[in-house]
């Protein structure tokens, strides 16, 4: 049993509950679907899951367009299969984290249905940003591209910084800051154990709608101080306020999704705010000792002096799954590969082979651990899909430029055969490709040397030498390696060089690859205890 609070060194696991495992053969993933695999994961070793959206919704953005806190979508279940999933999650040593979505809501929410009947200048109108205006308020962008501001039928504008279907709460307004503490009260009061926040760092605005500064829409930009509607001041009391709330209650946390500036993160984890913020900087670093060392230093140092938690993350329902991104050229950008290609720059064995050296190297730092479903399988990126199959905004919205997010929330293969790979009965929401046969957890489970087998592996050994150890020193090693320590001892080394390097000397934890004895090899990575 750990001496520190579970979030400090847990490992995290992300359902895409659309993508998971359908019970009822609809093609959809469901609450009862994950039920099904709690088995799976306890025996993996994770120590809570974070749901992604699961309310009722459009799902014109995959469940983040909210249509009402409260309940759980028809195609995922009923709020009493989600009350069962907590308590039959409890009972095998995982919590539950839910997916807070406060920026924004969707269109079919009663608030909104009920502003766009009530018109201009109404109290219900209030609750959004609605703009009188002979043209569109200013040049803001929606993230998914194109502007951020749709014009009603009476003529206002009504700001939606991601898509339409999704526009922005006003957070000066009291109904919303008091409806999102009720909100939160409800989960807790079910035995959610916290929240993963969505957009956390969007939810002030500067209401005299000033135009940007030569366009920029970076999320949590620092190049242009004092931004409009990214990381203002004014977010902090919300926190605060949701911090008290959680804090009535035993050992509950809630995590940041906060694109931020490194100068700006501290503020979000003070102690009376957030537990803590995702770090995003191993999504962005190259393949590189250096960029990763820094990375970490950047994440770990920050936290350490303010008494949080660093996070980890490689990949996440956002962005390409890193099995495939670890596996294209440096100056290839993930975004646009899938639309400009070439097919051929994709070497899949380096990617899945960094992947496996990253898992270690992440894994082995102090704090928590995001592991998001099927990265332990080694799952890839569909990056194929064709255009008449993308559900995700970014496609509908990018020109043609990007395929979107679509490729890396593609159902899970859990058996080699049958229909949809084990997903369901009856098909899937969307399609799979062949290559996940080779991929399915049946295939995987048990098996020594397989991607599941150094998950399971690393997580145990994680258990066993981190649990109570929040600490980390670097090692001083050769160019193009990246080694550190953990307090217990135990060291992580990886070979991110061209060359192999002789193995360490002593007590062998556990490999990347399997077999490796006397050298180790580039792109591969070991937890030893030094001799």
């Amino acid at each position: 049993m750990s001496t520190l609070d579970w979030w400090r060194t847990g490992a995290i696991y992300q359902v895409y509950i659309r993508s998971f495992a359908d019970a009822n053969g609809d093609g959809t993933g469901d609450v009862d679907g994950l039920r099904s695999k709690l088995p799976y994961l306890a025996d993996l070793g994770i120590d809570a899951i974070w749901i992604n959206p699961w309310y009722p919704s459009p799902l014109l953005d995959g469940g983040y367009d909210v249509a009402d806190y409260r309940d759980i979508h028809p195609d995922f279940g009923t709020l009493a299969d989600a009350e069962a999933l907590i308590t039959e999650a409890h009972d095998v040593g995982i919590k539950i984290l839910v997916d807070l979505v406060p920026n924004h809501c969707s269109w079919d929410h009663a608030w909104f249905r009920a502003a766009m009947a009530a018109g201009p200048g109404s109290p219900e109108r209030a609750r959004f940003h609605f703009v009188d205006s002979d043209a569109v308020p200013n040049n803001w962008q929606s993230v998914f591209g194109g502007s951020a501001w749709t014009q009603v039928d009476d003529g206002q504008w009504y700001l939606h910084l991601f898509d339409p279907s999704q526009p922005d709460l006003n957070w000066e307004h009291p109904d919303v800051r008091a409806e999102f503490v009720s909100i939160l009260r409800f989960w807790l009061d079910r035995g959610a154990d916290g929240f993963r926040v969505d957009v956390a760092h969007g939810l002030g605005k500067d209401t005299t709608w000033p135009d940007l500064d030569g366009h920029v829409q970076i999320l949590g930009s620092a190049k242009q101080p004092n931004h409009p509607h990214w990381d203002r001041d004014e977010i902090h009391e919300v926190i605060r306020e949701w911090r008290a709330v959680l804090d009535e209650y035993d050992d509950r946390m809630m995590v940041a999704e906060a694109w931020v500036a490194p100068e700006s993160l501290p503020k979000y984890l003070r102690p009376d705010e957030y537990h803590q913020s995702f770090s995003f900087g191993l999504l962005t670093a190259g393949w590189d000792a250096a960029q990763y060392r820094s990375a970490i230093a950047e994440v770990y140092d920050e936290a350490d002096a303010l008494g949080a938690a660093s996070t980890w993350v490689l990949s996440n329902h956002d962005v390409m799954r890193h099995a495939t991104r670890f596996g294209l050229p440096g100056d290839v950008d993930w975004r646009t590969w899938p639309v400009t290609g070439p097919a051929d720059a994709l070497d899949t064995a380096l990617g899945e082979r960094r992947a496996r050296a990253a898992a270690l190297i992440t894994l082995g730092l102090p704090g928590s651990s995001y592991v998001y479903q099927g990265e332990e399988l080694g799952l890839p990126e569909v990056w194929e899909l064709p255009w008449d199959v993308l559900d995700d905004p970014v496609a509908r919205r990018s020109e043609g430029t990007q395929k979107g997010r679509d490729g890396c929330r593609v159902p899970i293969p859990w058996t080699a055969d049958g229909s949809s790979f084990g997903f369901g009965s009856n098909g899937s929401w969307m399609p799979q490709p062949e290559r996940f046969a080779t991929y399915a957890a049946d295939r995987q489970v048990g098996i020594a040397g397989s991607f599941h087998s150094l998950y399971r592996d690393a997580l145990r050994a994680r258990r066993a030498h981190f649990i109570d150890d929040a600490t980390m020193t670097w090692v001083d090693t050769a160019p193009g390696l990246l080694a550190y320590e953990r307090g217990t001892g135990v060291r992580c080394l990886a070979n991110m060089s061209d060359t192999a390097v002789p193995m360490p000397a002593g007590e062998i934890l556990l490999t990347s690859e399997p077999g490796l004895a006397d050298e180790l090899p580039s792109d591969t990575a070991v937890w030893f205890r030094p001799a």
